[in-house]
C-alpha cells in the first residue's frame, strides 16, 4: 500500500497550543519574549532579566533582580551525590549526554514534588546547568575537582570562569550573556514542543527538561553551531572557502547553519551574534574564522539563496572566547532551559494532555497464520 504523504507532516504550519512567552518568524514582529523585541533583550539586558522575564511574567526591578541573582548564585552549588555521578561520565561522552544524566539525577536528589514549588525548581536546575557541564569537563579532561558555588555575576561569566580556570574579560562575559538571551525561547520548536507534551502528563519538571535535552540532542535540532564549526575550520582563506563550498553543494553535501523551519527571510538572531563574531575577531587579533564565515554565506546566499541562522555564526563566536566545540551544543541547553521551564509552567496552567490524532498507513486486514505455517 503505498503511503500518502500527509498534509503539514511533522505538524509543519499545524498550530498545537497558545503560549504569551514569544513569538517566532510572525509577521512584523520577528523574535520578541513576551513582548520585547530581541534586538533591544540583546542590548540592554542580562541573561538572568530576560529569565526572571520568562519564568515569572515580567523584567524584574532592582529589589527583585537583586533578590533572583542571590537566588540564582546558591543554587549553583551541586550535591556531592551528583558530583559523584558525574565523576564516572567518561571523557568521550558527548556533553548533551552529560547535561542529561546531570538533569535526571538532580530529580532523583531533589524531587519536585507536588509543582507547589515550581518556580525554585525552575530557578534551581537553570542555575545548575552551566555547574554540570563544567564540573564534568573539568574533572574529566584535566582531572580536577572545582567549586562550582561562585561568586561571579553573570551566569555567563561563571561559565566561562569554571570552564578555563580564568576570570573572563567583560567582553567574552557580555557575549555570552547576550548568547543565552538570543538561545533562551523560541516557541514550540521540537524541544520545547517534548517539553510540553511531557508537562501535560503531568510529569515533574526534570523529567520534561531531560526529555527536551534528549531532543535537542538529535543532530536535526542542535548541534548546528557544532556543525558550522567543523565546516569552517576546514578552510584557512576566504578562497578556499568560496572552492570548498562550491564544491560541497556540488557534491550535495548539507551545509549546516543555514535556512530555518519557521523564518523565510533571515533570523532576526543572526545579524545579532555576527557583529559580535566580527567584534571578537579584531579583538583576538586573528579574524580569519569571521571572514571564512563571512565567505560562506555569501556562497549560500548567492548559490542556494538561503540565509544564515543564529547557530552560524555563534561557531566562530564561540570559538573565539576559547570554548570547545563539543560544548557549543550545550550552551543552547543553559539559555533554553529558562524558555523550557517557563513552557513547563504554561502548559501546567492551562493543561490538557497533548495528544494527536494519527492517519494508519498499514494493512487493511491481516490474517492469522499459525506459527508452523509461516
Amino acid at each position: 500500500m503505498a503511503e500518502k504523504k500527509l498534509e503539514g507532516a511533522g505538524l509543519r504550519g499545524q498550530v498545537a497550543g497558545h503560549t504569551a512567552l514569544s513569538t517566532v518568524g510572525k509577521a512584523g514582529k520577528g523574535l520578541t519574549y513576551r513582548g520585547y523585541a530581541i534586538e533591544e533583550l540583546a542590548e540592554k539586558a542580562t541573561f538572568e532579566e530576560v529569565a526572571y522575564m520568562l519564568l515569572y511574567g515580567h523584567l524584574p526591578n532592582q529589589s527583585e533582580y537583586d533578590e533572583y541573582s542571590a537566588k540564582l548564585k546558591s543554587y549553583r552549588r551541586l550535591p556531592d551525590e551528583l558530583k559523584e555521578v558525574l565523576q564516572r561520565v567518561p571523557k568521550s561522552t558527548h556533553p548533551m549526554d552529560v547535561l542529561r544524566t546531570g538533569s535526571s539525577m538532580l530529580g532523583n536528589l531533589e524531587p519536585e514534588g507536588d509543582f507547589s514549588n515550581q518556580n525554585e525548581t525552575a530557578d534551581r536546575i537553570l542555575a545548575a546547568m552551566p555547574s554540570i557541564i563544567t564540573y564534568w569537563y573539568r574533572f574529566s579532561h584535566q582531572g580536577e575537582t572545582i567549586e562550582t558555588e561562585t561568586d561571579h555575576p553573570t551566569m555567563g561569566g561563571q561559565f566561562l570562569s569554571l570552564l578555563t580556570g580564568e576570570e573572563p574579560s567583560e567582553e567574552h562575559a557580555r557575549f555570552l550573556d547576550v548568547s543565552l538571551i538570543l538561545y533562551a525561547e523560541h516557541g514550540f520548536n521540537a524541544s520545547t514542543f517534548t517539553a510540553r507534551i511531557c508537562a501535560s502528563t503531568l510529569s515533574d519538571m526534570h523529567s520534561c527538561v531531560t526529555g527536551a535535552i534528549g531532543t535537542l540532542r538529535g543532530p536535526l535540532h542542535g548541534g548546528a553551531n557544532e556543525a558550522a564549526m567543523e565546516t569552517i575550520e576546514k578552510f584557512s582563506s576566504r578562497e578556499e572557502a568560496n572552492e570548498g563550498i562550491k564544491k560541497m553543494l556540488a557534491n550535495k553535501e548539507k551545509i549546516m547553519g543555514f535556512g530555518h523551519a519557521v523564518y523565510t527571510n533571515e533570523d532576526p538572531r543572526n545579524k545579532i551574534v555576527k557583529a559580535w563574531a566580527k567584534k571578537l575577531g579584531e579583538s583576538s587579533g586573528d579574524s580569519l574564522l569571521y571572514e571564512v564565515s563571512e565567505e560562506v554565506e555569501t556562497v549560500m546566499t548567492e548559490e542556494k539563496d538561503l540565509f544564515a541562522n543564529t547557530d552560524f555564526y555563534m561557531a566562530s563566536a564561540y570559538h573565539y572566547l576559547g570554548i570547545p566545540t563539543p560544548i557549543f551544543t550545550p550552551l543552547f541547553v543553559i539559555g533554553r532551559t529558562s524558555g523550557w521551564t517557563a513552557n513547563v509552567m504554561e502548559q501546567r496552567a492551562d493543561n490538557r494532555i497533548i495528544r494527536p490524532s494519527e492517519e494508519y498507513t498499514g494493512p487493511d486486514k491481516s490474517e492469522w497464520v499459525d506459527m508452523t505455517d509461516r
